[in-house]
């Protein structure tokens, strides 16, 4: 089949697509990555073809209103200022996701583009099906992710989930209007469709593991967990790096991913007063948050395979976006998750929940104390390492491909 992967926001949520798309092609279907252009050399070499999308996720974080999303202090807060920025950047990209689809057998839509993705298909009469990288759909058994994780009970739970697909939906009031206007498609509205899919039962699966999230009970039929796709990447560390893991003990990772924060020295000072407090070396990636620091006993990096650093780590802070969790999760290492916004406070209490992690430190309360004393937790107790090293030796028996090709399969019926 001719598949196209739609999928937008920042690195994580498009790494993952080019492991799956690379196990895709290599089962003999043809792949195209949709996305924004700044992520195309992330497909270069795994056998998929690249299809860009306009609209930078960098420029858009970095932006005045990207940066409002920390004057917001609750998850609610930071979904709607985020819903606002994004509706105008879903319409830019309506026209390239049309042209991708066009010559496509099947459409596959992550979740963040996932009203947009099966409305495209519909209109096309294209078969298609979801992509997700978080667990979406409302449960009663845990909090919407995008709203933070926290549980507000039963009823809550159901609510704030049902509150956050509502609040996506309309995201794509503007981009649905212009698939009806401008390529001919005659659709209903966004909130329509999505009821009319959800009756048909529309099928979706999730990039994660049962043993990191259980399907929850009361999800419908057609929610499935395949398991985790891992980012297809070749690149070997830079010498540099190599030289500095080699000069000393194993280090601490430090890196925020594609996170923005208010006052990037600020935050790099208290990091590395943290390392030295708690006796450790470190490797911090500069990212979207601009970390950075100049020592003898830690090193700033750019954009590196984490797959090849992190089992190297004594162990890995991140902001706990689902990408780099999972690649946490891979490595067998104790982690030190610093959850900032969205689905990232869901993550960090999975971390914790599983046993890998002491503790969340998330970045508001971010200080030196504070990061020191949850290192040397998750470096002094090896417990932590010991239950890290055994989940990741059962992550690497699952195959989050092959259900992706069996629900494939089902489509071409």
């Amino acid at each position: 089949m001719r598949v196209v992967i739609m999928t937008a926001g920042s690195r994580g949520d498009v790494a993952p697509y080019t492991g799956l798309g690379a196990g895709l092609a290599h089962s003999g279907h043809e792949v195209t990555l949709v996305t924004h252009g700044r992520f195309e050399p992330l497909a270069a070499g795994c056998g998929v073809r690249f299809h860009p999308t306009p609209v930078d996720p960098h420029a858009v974080s970095h932006s005045e209103r990207g940066r409002s999303l920390h004057a917001s202090t609750t998850g609610l807060g930071k979904l709607l200022r985020a819903a606002s920025m994004a509706r105008s950047a879903a319409e830019e990209m309506t026209d390239a996701l049309v042209q991708a689809a066009r010559g496509a057998d099947a459409v596959l839509a992550a979740g963040a583009v996932a009203p947009l993705g099966r409305a495209i298909a519909e209109g096309l009469s294209l078969p298609s099906l979801g992509l997700f990288l978080q667990p979406q759909h409302p449960t009663r058994e845990f909090g919407a992710p995008m709203l933070g994780g926290r549980s507000l009970g039963t009823l809550g739970n159901q609510l704030g989930g049902l509150a956050v697909t509502t609040a996506v939906a309309r995201v794509f009031t503007h981009a649905m209007r212009r698939l009806r206007t401008r390529h001919g498609m005659p659709l209903p509205g966004a909130a329509a469709l999505r009821r009319a899919h959800e009756r048909a039962r529309w099928p979706v699966l999730h990039g994660f593991s049962e043993l990191v999230v259980p399907r929850p009970r009361d999800w419908r039929p057609g929610l499935e967990i395949a398991g985790y796709w891992w980012p297809h990447d070749t690149r070997a560390l830079p010498g540099e790096l190599e030289e500095f893991l080699a000069a000393g003990p194993a280090p601490v990772f430090v890196g925020l991913g594609s996170a923005t924060v208010p006052d990037p020295e600020h935050l790099s000072g208290e990091i590395v007063r943290a390392l030295r407090a708690a006796g450790l070396r470190g490797v911090l990636q500069q990212g979207w948050a601009g970390l950075a620091a100049d020592a003898d006993d830690v090193i700033t990096v750019g954009d590196v395979p984490h797959a090849l650093l992190f089992p190297r780590m004594a162990a890995v802070v991140h902001h706990a976006g689902a990408g780099t969790t999972a690649a946490a999760l891979r490595s067998g290492v104790p982690t030190v998750p610093v959850p900032v916004q969205f689905d990232a406070g869901f993550w960090a209490a999975r971390l914790v929940a599983l046993g890998t992690a002491p503790g969340a430190v998330p970045l508001r309360r971010l200080t030196a104390g504070a990061l020191a004393s949850a290192l040397r937790r998750a470096t002094g107790d090896p417990a932590y390492r010991h239950r890290a090293r055994a989940l990741a030796r059962r992550l690497a028996e699952e195959d989050g491909v092959a259900p992706v090709l069996a629900a494939l399969d089902r489509l071409a019926r």
